[in-house]
């Protein structure tokens, strides 16, 4: 095998991938919309269509009821060698506020090295990555260094529901010697990673009503409590005065990080100023949680909670009024050894106790979805990072991730503790999930390169 050869053609193909991804970020499948959803259909139709011009064969859209369609294909033409089971997902995020885009998000536009659209970082150059690493094998080499089987999902951003019985339906097509999950993050931008740990998600949504219609505030203000002011009561609770969640038992369970991990978490390099860049915070702004706990440690070891949605009359017409009811969407992601039904369960019952005032509340169970770990130890792991050090040409870093990725939990549950090495395109500018989400094209480069000698040293260690 000529590795040298195989990331030339990379590089001469890469233009050629860049339009592909472009192609395939103007699609807009949102994983949001109920099914049947046609942008799904034709987005996951089209990732077979690229499969197929790579070389990958057996190729197909794949579904199971009320689901988002899956893509399919593989190339098994290595007996004896070991199987890769690659994972990405084509659906993508609502776009939220579309006038916040400095270009129409399914309108791919490259500014300053990077490609900005709904989908380009989270996980469409997941997708393309790999294609382009195995057209790249194909052509130098007429064939890969090991088995794949290429697995493409449609409902990741939705919470992966059906994905365990995807997986349970199709044990024996999916059976592999590792699992290669391409939809997590680099430390930074250069810095390339594997991610070792994922927080869990549970969340609720609570709906407050205190009046049959909203009143004159000054004839009635006073006397008739502000069913608004109640909700906002009923979240404030939920955390103390640092921002930690501040609901009785939640704590129990957290695992906190042993000494080695905190000494690894001490070594991992940190721009403060670069960290409040990225995230976009004020000037003066500062960082809430435990002031004993770095940032790492906060994302990657400490549960936190998030109001992520809060709604009762827009201020722009707003009169002055009470309002008659309120509503906001909460969620808390959770660490080690966190149980999901246990503290989504707390999560609900603390919306619902005491209700101030006596307001109607009425709270509506959201996800519940788990925690992942693994100990990055055994060939796999010492391979990939061989890999991506080679590949992006700096030292491999192994990461927690603050993010909740569902699919994790059920391939490991389906698929016999095989292997699980999660890699990423994300960096900390990519504001995936938030309008203007960006690819950084470099850092896909060098991750294309990284995934196609990633093959080969998977070859010769599994």
């Amino acid at each position: 095998m000529s590795l040298d050869r195989v990331l030339e053609r990379i590089d001469s193909n890469f233009d050629h991938f860049v339009a592909r991804l472009d192609e395939l970020s103007r699609v807009p499948g949102i994983s949001a919309q109920p099914t049947p959803s046609p942008a799904l259909m034709r987005s996951a139709e089209m990732v077979c269509e690229q499969m197929r011009e790579v070389g990958l064969e057996n190729v197909r859209v794949m579904e199971i009821e009320a689901t988002h369609p899956y893509a399919y294909g593989d190339w098994l033409h290595q007996p004896g060698k070991p199987t890769l089971l690659l994972y990405a997902h084509h659906d993508v995020q609502p776009t939220g506020r579309d006038e916040r885009w400095l270009s129409p998000p399914f309108e791919p536009e490259i500014r300053e090295g990077r490609m900005y659209g709904r989908g380009v970082v989270d996980d469409k150059a997941g997708v393309i990555s790999h294609l382009a690493a195995i057209a790249a094998w194909i052509q130098e080499e007429g064939g890969l260094p090991c088995n794949v089987k290429f697995i493409v999902e449609g409902e990741e951003e939705i919470g992966s529901d059906h994905l365990e019985e995807f997986l349970a339906q199709n044990s024996d097509l999916l059976a592999a010697d590792c699992i290669l999950l391409t939809d997590t993050a680099n430390l930074d931008t250069g810095i390339p990673s594997i991610t070792t740990r994922l927080r869990g998600l549970v969340g609720a949504d609570i709906k407050v009503k205190g009046l049959r219609a909203p009143l004159h505030s000054g004839m009635w203000g006073g006397p008739v409590p502000d069913p608004v002011m109640a909700l906002v009561q009923i979240l404030a609770r939920l955390v103390d005065g640092e921002g930690e969640v501040a609901i009785p038992g939640f704590w129990d369970d957290v695992r906190s990080p042993t000494a080695e991990e905190k000494a690894q978490l001490e070594a991992l390099p940190f721009d403060e100023a670069g960290f409040r860049r990225d995230a976009g915070m004020m000037a003066g702004m500062q960082f809430s949680g435990s002031p004993g706990a770095s940032v790492y440690e906060k994302l990657w070891f400490r549960p936190v909670l998030s109001i992520n949605g809060l709604i009762s009359v827009p201020v722009k017409g707003a009169s002055n009024q009470i309002t008659d009811c309120a509503e906001a969407r909460v969620s808390i992601r959770l660490v080690p050894d966190q149980d999901p039904e246990r503290c989504r369960q707390m999560l609900v019952d603390a919306l619902a106790d005491d209700p101030p005032f006596g307001v109607e509340v009425e709270v509506i169970p959201g996800p519940a979805a788990p925690w992942w770990s693994t100990e990055a130890v055994g060939p796999a792991f010492e391979a990939a990072a061989r890999a991506v050090e080679q590949g992006y040409g700096a030292g491999c870093t192994f990461i927690g991730c603050g993010g909740t990725i569902p699919f994790v939990t059920p391939f490991s549950n389906v698929l016999g503790g095989i292997p699980a090495i999660l890699l990423g395109l994300e960096d900390p500018a990519c504001a995936a999930h938030a309008e203007n989400e960006s690819l950084h094209l470099g850092d896909w480069r060098k991750g294309m390169k990284a995934t196609a000698i990633l093959y080969a040293e998977l070859r010769e260690v599994l």
